[in-house]
This record gives structure tokens, sequence and C-alpha cells, in this order.
């Protein structure tokens, strides 16, 4: 599943191609994907501009006059420009035409992904719930902290929670938490207030790495594939259980947490 870092490099890469551009036509082929396209969608935006993409969480959010095209690509989907008369293939469901002689394509092929609508003055249920950007300053110690309060949950599963702090998914929890040096299945109200600074930061440091990699990928979303796939940054535990840790040299530990694969150090962590 595409994660932060991705769904942000998605919208940097195909931000110059459809900001401020009109939609001559919304083109669907699929209207059932995880849940049904609006059937109204078509002329809500159909001759109005897109006037940005913002990304929240991994949600990609294209504001128009009335309202907002939100996106999801599910486990799957990928967005990319091309000319517009380009055929679709099989799994290309969704497409945006505009102005510039270009459009926006969704391929889905395992239809886990989303296209939905907000109305201005609203807030969709998907949304509203949803905690802060883990590259926010609302994202710090003290607010970890309080969150962690009294808590027995796994601190990874409490990070990968999107009520907490939204976007840090499977991988970059393993990294964040192999960086901050604590053990993914400690309990988050047994770490101390200093080591919860530390995971803060290295949250930040290795999301910010990661969409940094991304740039090197932006021109994949004309007429590539619009995958930028998981970034080239050495992944020092996520993928790599039973292999040499970076650090120390002990193999690393693989157990399932919460049902995902989880990587760590027995000694670096703890």
């Amino acid at each position: 599943m595409p994660e932060l870092p991705e769904v942000e490099t998605t919208r940097r890469g195909i931000a110059p191609h459809v900001e401020q551009r009109r939609v001559l036509a919304l083109q669907v082929r699929q209207p059932q994907l995880r849940w049904p396209i609006p059937e109204q969608l078509a002329q809500w935006i159909e001759g109005d501009r897109v006037q940005s993409i913002e990304r929240r969480s991994k949600y990609l959010l294209f504001r128009f006059a009335r309202g907002t095209m939100i996106v999801h690509l599910g486990m799957s989907g990928s967005l990319r420009i091309l000319a517009a008369d380009e055929a679709p293939g099989k799994h290309d469901h969704v497409d945006l035409v505009l102005e510039s002689g270009q459009l926006l394509r969704l391929t889905d092929p395992r239809r886990f992904g989303a296209v939905l609508w907000q109305e201005n003055g609203t807030e969709h249920s998907l949304l509203s719930k949803l905690g802060p950007e883990p590259l926010d300053e609302a994202f710090n110690a003290e607010y970890l902290q309080q969150c962690c309060a009294g808590r027995r949950t796994a601190i990874k599963a409490l990070i990968m929670n999107a009520a907490v702090v939204v976007g840090v998914g499977n991988i970059y929890a393993n990294e964040a938490l192999y960086a901050a040096g604590i053990d993914p299945r400690r309990a988050a109200g047994r770490i101390s207030a200093a080591r919860l600074e530390g995971l803060v930061l290295a949250i930040k440091q290795v999301l910010a790495a990661a969409i940094k990699q991304g740039g090197t990928t932006l021109r994949d979303f004309v007429g590539g594939d619009g995958k930028p796939g998981y970034f080239k940054q050495e992944l020092h535990v996520y993928g790599r259980g039973g292999e040499p840790c970076h650090q120390c040299g002990e193999p690393l530990s693989e157990v399932k947490l919460s049902q995902r694969s989880t990587v760590f150090c027995r000694q670096c962590q703890r």
C-alpha cells in the first residue's frame, strides 16, 4: 500500500500538470471501487478548475470551487499524466480530461482505491477523526506523551493508529522505532518522556528523508507507470528479518504485531 511519502510524491508529481487547469470531462469506466464513485461527480467538476491539490494523511484532496474530490490509492492504485488520446487499459478506471490536452488517469488493479466528494462547509467522515500530520508542529513530544499515558498498547501499534498520528505506515514505523532505539513491542505507557521525544524526532526525520528521496521519481508521473514505489533510501530493518543489524551486527528479529510484520534488533531496541 502506498504510504505517506509515496502519496506526497504523487501529489508533487501531478500538481504542476493539474492545478489551475479546467476539467473538460470526467470519464468513469468502473464506478465500483472500494466505495461507489458519486453519480453526480461529473456535473460537480466538469468545467471547473482544480484550484489546488493537497494531501491529508494518505488522501489526495482536489479542491474545486464548490467542494473537494477525495482520492485514495488503496492497495495498488496510481495516478499519472498522459496525453488525452491515450487508450485506457484494463485497470484504468477514471480519467480527468484537462484543458491542457492531457489527462490524469487513475489505475487501480485491485479496486481498493476511492474517488469521493466533500461539499464545501462539510468534512467527510473519512477525514473527520484523523490525528495530526506527523510533519506538523502539532505532532510533538508533549502530544505523544498524552496519547501514550496509561496505555498498554504496543508503541508500534499506537503510532500506526491514524487517530493518534496519520501516515506512519508499517515500513516507516519499523524504521522510526529502530532509529529511536525503542522496542516496537513495548507498552506505550511505559516509555519515558525523553525517549518519546526521540521517537517524534525519528518519525519526522524518517518521513522527511523518504519524501526527499521521492524527488527523483517525479518524472515517472508523466507517461510512466505513475508509481514511485518505496524509495531507494537504505532501510535498516524493514524486510531484513534475520539479517545483521547495521549497528551491532546481531541478527534482526521478526515478529507479528497487529498482524503486521515487525523487524527490530533485540540488542539496540529496548
